[in-house]
């Protein structure tokens, strides 16, 4: 297919799709912090809603370090305190502790994997090696920043954020898939239940290992890149067929035989 875009190229639009849906939640939370200055006429609450945005992302900011430096359990009061502002401040513009960890979470996005993801996307790495450098540039972005991962998407009252994130993944992900589906003149109906799938799992995963880091950083990206590059080479050959897939699944392999013992190892092991 002459005007075939790269592996690079699908997921750069992907990466870029994403990013503007990050900046589509930051949007929607801002909306929801009330003020009585939503009244004024549309060009000072234009200019308002400016100021608002520059200071939830300055606080937002202040409190990334608070977390780095604090650690995960780090409270409004601390946070309050490390960044220089009353608390009184933090709720002018954050509803609560959790719009804060979205907002965390959104920024993290924004500045450390989003940033992270353009950088590692090279056109001259086939669609393996690409799936396994982004598994590879979530799973290290992750395990560089356990106390902010900790706090603004996996704590109690961050949900939201956790969904957010994924949500974002999921639509990087589904992009790519219908894509290349296209291309193959494939059925792309389950892009959408692939990608979250996927992306489900691996986060996951990865919130189970950051809880022991029972293995390697390395062998964690290689087991997701075994997992996901085995569903989407499988999907591939059904051409994304449900129909096909339910009317005849892969039968499962049998397992390997034993390697067979040679003569000289039989005669050693009979001295």
């Amino acid at each position: 297919m002459a005007n075939r875009p790269s592996p690079a190229a699908a997921a750069r639009a992907a990466v870029s799709a994403a990013a503007s849906v990050t900046r589509g939640i930051e949007h929607a939370l801002l909306s929801t912090v009330a003020d009585a200055d939503d009244v004024k006429p549309d060009g000072r609450r234009q200019r308002w809603e400016k100021h608002k945005l520059a200071r939830r992302t300055e606080l937002t900011d202040g409190t990334i370090d608070a977390v780095r430096t604090v650690g995960a359990d780090v409270g409004m009061d601390e946070i309050a305190a490390h960044i220089g502002v009353s608390k009184t401040v933090l709720y002018r513009y954050f509803t609560d502790k959790n719009d804060l960890s979205v907002a965390t979470a959104v920024r993290f996005f924004e500045t450390t994997l989003l940033p992270r993801l353009t950088d590692a996307i090279s056109d001259e790495v086939d669609e393996y090696t690409l799936t396994r450098t982004v598994i590879g540039v979530y799973v290290n972005a992750v395990a560089d920043e356990p106390n902010l991962y900790k706090f603004a998407l996996t704590s109690g009252s961050s949900a939201a954020a956790t969904a957010d994130s994924e949500k974002l993944v999921a639509q990087l992900l589904t992009g790519v898939i219908v894509l290349r589906m296209t291309e193959r003149d494939a059925d792309a109906s389950g892009a959408a239940v692939w990608s979250n799938a996927l992306v489900g799992a691996i986060q996951r995963a990865v919130d189970q290992w950051m809880t022991d880091r029972a293995i390697p950083v390395a062998d964690l990206i290689d087991y997701l890149t075994m997992l996901s590059w085995s569903a989407i080479v499988g999907i591939a050959g059904y051409n994304g067929s449900r129909e096909a897939f339910v009317a005849a699944p892969p039968a499962l392999p049998d397992p390997p035989e034993p390697p067979r013992s040679t003569g000289a190892e039989n005669a050693e092991e009979n001295r």
